[in-house]
């Protein structure tokens, strides 16, 4: 007999798909609110997964990639549990920003309190109803507005379970994280000791598709390498490109406030010495232009998307890696592998251009 599974005072029977409206705050105009948590059971005992997106509310991309997970055929094999919550700061995502109301980050109020902020509350209620219920969890961001980043895994490779869910995922780039206190990831680390990887990719309030494929196909990805699906049996089986892990970031930033323009593209391999862009003002051949030069050798994996800079803002986020001519290849095969027009057979969704 399979232990009942609970969630906000509702079981969910194993074989089946259900969708559970946890209660929220009320809005000031007091219209009620909740968080809707999707939980779908195997009817094999197995790993209980919580993938979650949208912890700041303008982060979107992570909702179409829940959106298309759950219509996956891969998830009628499943074993175990998978729980999504594809809106957690549902109040964020109502007003297209990655804060609540109350001008706080989520993500850096975990693992919260019955008796604090709104953002302390919300992080609690997301702790106590789905993460102290798994034993695996993902989470789903992107780059803040106006800023991208290349399709990467965050994680602590510390823990072995850890690593071994960060490379299953495939993404082209795996950077060795430290935990940041206050986020869900070091809640999940240090209350529950549950293995937990964060997913970044593509820009705020922004569809990317290469982003979105690439994250509905490392998520199942990782279910294979936990025990909760079983490959498909192919006749020829095409090797997955190899995900490096970066030895360390460096984020370059704008000497001086100006107009930037930008001469490298994402996921380009640059040496120290190359020429990034350059930062000048607006004034003409009377004004000051500098340029921005790379101060270490590596690969482009994040970057601004506006090119109106303040001094000291981040332009670009490049990453050491011991073989960036591989990294750089291994991306190539990436992109063409999760390029629509290379699929033999039309995809389950239309793709976003």
């Amino acid at each position: 007999m399979s232990e009942p599974f609970i969630l906000a005072g509702q079981e969910v029977l194993p074989g089946t798909n259900t969708i559970i409206d946890v209660p929220l705050p009320d809005l000031y105009t007091h219209s009620s609110l909740s968080m809707p948590v999707q939980v779908i059971r195997g009817k094999q005992e197995g790993p209980i997964l919580f993938v979650s997106a949208a912890v700041h509310g303008d982060e979107i991309n992570g909702v179409e990639i829940i959106r298309r997970l759950v219509k996956s055929k891969s998830l009628s094999r499943m074993k175990g549990t998978l729980i999504t919550v594809p809106i957690v700061n549902v109040y964020g995502f109502l007003n297209q920003s990655r804060y609540l109301p109350d001008r706080r980050d989520l993500n850096r109020c975990f693992p919260g309190s019955v008796k604090g902020s709104l953002a302390a509350r919300l992080a609690k209620l997301f702790m106590t109803e789905v993460v102290q219920q798994c034993t695996h969890g993902i989470d789903l961001h992107t780059a803040a507005i106006h800023r991208d980043n290349l399709p990467q895994i965050r994680a602590d490779l510390s823990n072995q379970v850890t690593e071994q869910m960060a490379l299953a995922f495939n993404a082209p780039v795996v950077v060795n994280s430290g935990l940041i206190e206050g986020s869900l990831r070091y809640a999940c680390s240090t209350e529950k000791n549950l293995p937990i990887i964060v997913y970044e990719a593509g820009e705020a309030l922004r569809f990317d598709e290469f982003s979105i494929r690439a994250g509905v196909k490392g998520i199942l990805s990782v279910m294979q390498s936990i025990g909760m699906l079983t490959p498909p049996k192919r006749k020829t089986k095409k090797k997955a490109p190899e995900p490096f892990v970066a030895r360390s970031t460096l984020w370059v930033r704008a000497p001086q406030s100006g107009i930037f323009r930008m001469t490298v593209s994402m996921g380009k391999h640059v040496f120290e010495g190359d020429l990034l862009g350059a930062v000048a003002t607006p004034y003409g051949e009377d004004g000051k232009e500098t340029d921005i030069i790379s101060p270490i050798s590596g690969i482009i994996i994040g970057r601004t998307n506006l090119p109106l800079v303040s001094e000291g803002e981040a332009l670009f986020h490049i990453a050491r890696f011991t073989r960036p001519k591989d990294v750089v290849d291994n991306l190539e095969a990436f992109q063409l592998d999760l390029d629509p027009a290379s699929d033999e057979a039309p995809p389950e969704d239309l793709p976003i251009i």
